[in-house]
């Protein structure tokens, strides 16, 4: 652009005075220059992303906290707290040193999503709040809560809750031996337009494809999309009727706990009083897996790290979690 600026002021420098010639050119290209360069510089102002490293914690609604209470404890062999948990809601549950499960208590006419809100671990929470303000999204303020864990919350194209938690350093979480899970893989929820919920997580946070599939081959009904720094992933569960009934959006709406082997798993369920007849099965994803529902009928998942043979309709185009 400069370029082509300065041959048409050498076109007509024969009517413009000798003296005022080169003084012209010198200040019209220093002009240009300027302005060139202005717009790297503009960019530059733009907040960056900073890493989005995990789940952090997942939050369901109880209509009954003492009979969440107990399967959580008891079924699932974990130990309810008041102390260490993010955010405001009381009792957690800890999965491990950096992520967690909430119970919020709501009465009877509790709402259709179960899964109340889903958190995602970052380095830093004021520059991941600006960087969406800077790209039109509304957030919530920044707030730390009674252990001093800074966290915001936003809203998803479709209204689904999402916080972002910039976890402390905090000494390693021993879970008890009856534990039957230390790591939490994935939340999934029902969503009505993909397109709309991929420029959100993927385009303008940095989510990754990491499997996609359905119950027919060339079908999607599940959309799997992994943290940009991390394994944990997100589904998106689709084709959904709008009129499904509370129990299918409680198998629908999850979440996940990994263990290394499922048949030990869910014989360690049973021992803690698991009344089911059903047995592990590999999905369609190639994985093993096993379904249980809390008090609520939310699902809860446990399933193996890796798959046990190739996946259906699509293969895995990213790294597959670890403990």
């Amino acid at each position: 652009m400069i370029s082509l600026h300065l041959d048409h002021l050498r076109k007509v420098k024969s009517r413009v005075a000798p003296n005022f010639q080169g003084s012209l050119m010198k200040r019209t290209a220093l002009a240009l220059s300027a302005a060139f360069i202005s717009f790297p510089l503009a960019a530059q102002d733009q907040p960056t992303r900073p890493p989005i490293t995990g789940i952090a914690h997942v939050r369901i609604y109880s209509t009954d906290l003492h009979k969440s209470l107990d399967f959580y404890s008891q079924i699932l062999g974990m130990t309810p707290r008041n102390a260490g948990c993010t955010g405001m809601a009381r009792p957690c549950f800890i999965v491990n040193d950096r992520q967690q499960i909430q119970l919020s208590e709501v009465g009877s006419a509790s709402p259709a999503n179960l899964l109340a809100e889903i958190a995602f671990a970052t380095p830093d929470v004021v520059r991941m709040r600006n960087y969406l303000l800077a790209r039109n999204v509304a957030a919530d303020a920044v707030t730390r809560d009674i252990s001093g864990v800074a966290h915001f919350v936003v809203h998803d194209p479709e209204g689904n809750s999402i916080a972002f938690v910039q976890l402390h350093p905090r000494s390693v979480f021993t879970a008890p031996a009856e534990q039957i899970s230390t790591r939490m893989l994935h939340a999934g929820f029902i969503v009505k337009d993909r397109a709309a919920e991929d420029r959100f997580y993927r385009d303008l946070l940095g989510f990754r494809m990491y499997w996609h599939g359905g119950f027919k081959d060339a079908g999607d009904d599940w959309w799997e999309i992994q943290v940009p720094d991390g394994t944990d992933w997100i589904e998106y569960m689709l084709n959904i009727p709008s009129k499904a009934d509370h129990r299918e959006r409680g198998i629908q709406n999850h979440f996940s706990f990994a263990v290394e082997q499922i048949k030990p798993a869910v014989a360690l369920l049973r021992a803690h009083g698991l009344k089911t007849t059903a047995e592990p099965e590999i999905g369609r994803d190639g994985k093993w897996s096993f379904d249980i529902c809390d008090p609520d009928l939310t699902r809860v998942e446990f399933m193996e790290f890796k798959p046990a043979q190739p996946p259906c309709c699509n293969p895995y185009t990213a790294s597959h979690p670890v403990q």
